[in-house]
C-alpha cells in the first residue's frame, strides 16, 4: 500500500516538475531580468546599504525591512540548505548545482518584482494589521475577474505550509539529525503505529512542537523578533564552519567546479545519455533551488508586505538579497563541501550525506562536526516552520474573507502537524513539498508576466527619485 502511495506520489511530481515548468520558471526569471536591466547586479551595492541601514519609514507595516527580510530568511533558510541540496546532488549529480545557481541568480528579478508588488498593493485590516502578497497584486492588479486564480494561490500556500515546506520537510529534518547524533544505531526505541522509532527522534519531536507553540500563538511580531535574532547566528554559524571545509581543501575547489559543470550539461554521463543526464540534473538542482529560496513561489512577498516602507522598490531591494543569501551563498557551501568530500556519491540518503561532508572535510572530530551540522539543521528547520506559519495562516485569512477564529484554530492544526512529522517517511515528505511547491508557483508566476509593467513603473519611479 506504502509503495503504491509512493508511486503515485512520484508520478504526480515528475509531471508538475517536468520541463514546462522548469521552463516557465526560467523563463519568468530571464523575462524579468531583461525588463529591470538586470537590476539584481547593477543595483546590488544599493539593496546591501538599505539592509544595513534598516529604516523604517511610512505609517503602514509591523515590522521593519530588515525585520520582514528576516521572517522570509526564517522560511527559506531551512531543511533545503542541508537536506535538500545533499538530495540534489545524490539525485542528479553536481550538475544539479549549476542549475540551483543559474535558478537563483534569475531568481533574484522574480523575488524583487514580487516583493515590490506585495507592498505596492497590500491591505491594512479592520484590526490594523497588514495583509499582502500575490493573492492580492493578483487580484487588485490583474482585476476582480481573477481573484480564482488568488484564491487558487492562497489554497495551494495553505498546502505548502501544512504539508510541505513547512511542516513535515522541517521536522523531518531536525529529528533525523537529533537521531544521527544521539542515537546513530536505533539502539533505544519504543514501537509506535507498528514501527520502531528511537526515543531521540520522540523527544526532540515533542520539544520542537512544544518550542514552535510557544513562539506562533505570538503572531507576526514574535515570529519576526525571534527570526532576527536567530538568522543572522545561523547562517554566520553554517558559513563560517563552511568556508573552514573549503579552506582546508581549497586545492580540491578548481576541480570541483569542472566536474560541476560537466555534469550540469551530461559530459561525465555514457555516451548517448547525455541529454538524460542533463535534464535530472536541471530538473533536481531547479526543484531543490526553488523550494531553498522560494524566488517565484510567492511566499516571501508576505512577508514583505507587513514591512514599515513607503516605497515598494525599496523593499523589493531588500528582500531579493534573501535569494542571494540562501542559494548563491548557503546552498553554494552546502554543495561545494559535498562535491569536494565526494559523499553525493556513497550511497548515503538526505541529512547523513552533508553530515559525512562535514566529518571528511572539518579538522575536527566527527562527533563534533555531526554535532555542529545538528545544531544548525535544528535552527535552520526551526526558523522555517515559524515562517511558513505566518506565511500559511495569511493565505487562510484571504481564502476566508479574513476570519480570525478560523485562524487561530488552523494555528492548533498546524502544531498538530508538527507533533506527527517525526513518523512520515522521508522520500513521501520530500515529494508532497515538490508537488505543493510546482503548484504554488504557477500563478505566482502568471502574475508577474501580466503585472511586470507595474514593475518596471515603480522601479523607475523610486530610482528617479533617488536622482532627484
Amino acid at each position: 500500500m506504502l509503495e503504491t502511495i509512493s508511486n503515485v506520489l512520484t508520478t504526480i511530481d515528475d509531471f508538475v516538475w517536468g520541463i514546462p515548468l522548469i521552463v516557465l520558471i526560467l523563463a519568468v526569471g530571464i523575462f524579468l531580468t531583461i525588463r529591470l536591466k538586470g537590476l539584481q547586479i547593477t543595483k546590488l551595492p544599493m539593496a546591501v546599504r538599505h539592509i544595513i541601514a534598516n529604516e523604517k519609514s511610512g505609517k503602514d507595516g509591523e515590522v521593519s525591512s530588515f525585520g520582514a527580510l528576516c521572517t522570509a530568511l526564517s522560511a527559506t533558510i531551512g531543511t533545503g540548505n542541508i537536506v535538500g541540496v545533499a538530495t540534489a546532488l545524490v539525485a542528479g549529480g553536481p550538475g544539479a548545482l549549476f542549475w540551483m545557481w543559474l535558478a537563483a541568480l534569475l531568481g533574484t528579478a522574480t523575488k524583487y518584482s514580487e516583493c515590490l508588488l506585495a507592498v505596492k498593493y497590500r491591505v491594512v485590516a479592520e484590526d490594523g494589521h497588514i495583509i499582502g502578497g500575490p493573492f492580492y497584486y493578483i487580484e487588485k492588479g490583474m482585476g476582480k475577474n481573477w481573484k480564482w486564480l488568488a484564491k487558487i494561490f492562497a489554497f495551494f500556500g495553505v498546502g505548502v505550509g501544512l504539508f510541505g515546506i513547512g511542516t513535515f520537510t522541517q521536522v523531518n529534518g531536525i529529528t533525523s539529525a537529533v537521531k544521527n547524533f544521539f542515537d546513530p544505531e536505533e539502539t533505544h526505541t519504543i514501537s509506535l503505529f507498528g514501527l520502531d522509532y528511537s526515543y531521540a527522534v520522540i523527544i526532540a519531536g515533542i520539544l520542537l512542537t512544544v518550542c514552535v507553540a510557544l513562539v506562533i500563538i505570538g503572531g507576526l511580531k514574535r515570529i519576526s523578533r525571534v527570526a532576527e535574532i536567530i538568522v543572522p547566528f545561523m547562517a554566520v554559524l553554517y558559513v563560517v564552519t563552511a568556508l573552514i571545509i573549503l579552506i582546508c581543501n581549497v586545492t580540491k575547489i578548481p576541480a570541483a567546479i569542472v566536474l560541476i559543470v560537466q555534469s550540469a550539461f551530461g559530459l561525465k554521463a555514457a555516451a548517448g545519455g547525455m541529454l538524460g543526464a542533463m535534464i535530472v540534473a536541471m530538473q533536481k538542482g531547479i526543484a531543490r533551488g526553488i523550494f531553498s529560496n522560494e524566488a517565484g513561489l510567492g511566499s516571501a512577498p508576505i512577508a514583505a508586505a507587513a514591512a514599515q516602507v513607503e516605497e515598494p522598490a525599496k523593499q523589493g531591494l531588500v528582500s531579493m538579497m534573501g535569494t542571494i543569501i540562501d542559494t548563491l551563498v548557503i546552498c553554494t557551501m552546502t554543495g561545494l563541501s559535498i562535491v569536494i568530500t565526494g559523499t553525493w556519491d556513497m550511497g548515503l540518503e538526505g541529512v547523513a550525506v552533508t553530515t559525512k561532508a562535514f566529518q571528511l572535510g572539518l579538522p575536527f572530530p566527527d562527533q563534533l562536526c555531526a554535532f555542529i551540522l545538528m545544531i544548525c539543521l535544528v535552527f535552520f528547520a526551526f526558523t522555517t516552520i515559524l515562517g511558513w506559519d505566518y506565511y500559511s495562516e495569511r493565505c487562510l485569512e484571504y481564502l476566508s474573507g479574513g476570519n480570525q477564529k478560523l485562524v487561530k484554530g488552523y494555528r492548533w492544526v498546524y502544531i498538530l502537524a508538527i507533533f506527527i512529522g517525526p513518523y512520515m517517511t522521508v522520500s513521501a515528505v520530500w515529494t508532497i513539498a515538490d508537488i505543493f511547491n510546482g503548484l504554488m508557483a504557477i500563478p505566482n508566476l502568471i502574475a508577474m508576466v501580466a503585472l511586470s509593467g507595474v514593475v518596471v513603473a515603480e522601479t523607475k519611479k523610486y530610482l528617479d527619485s533617488l536622482k532627484k
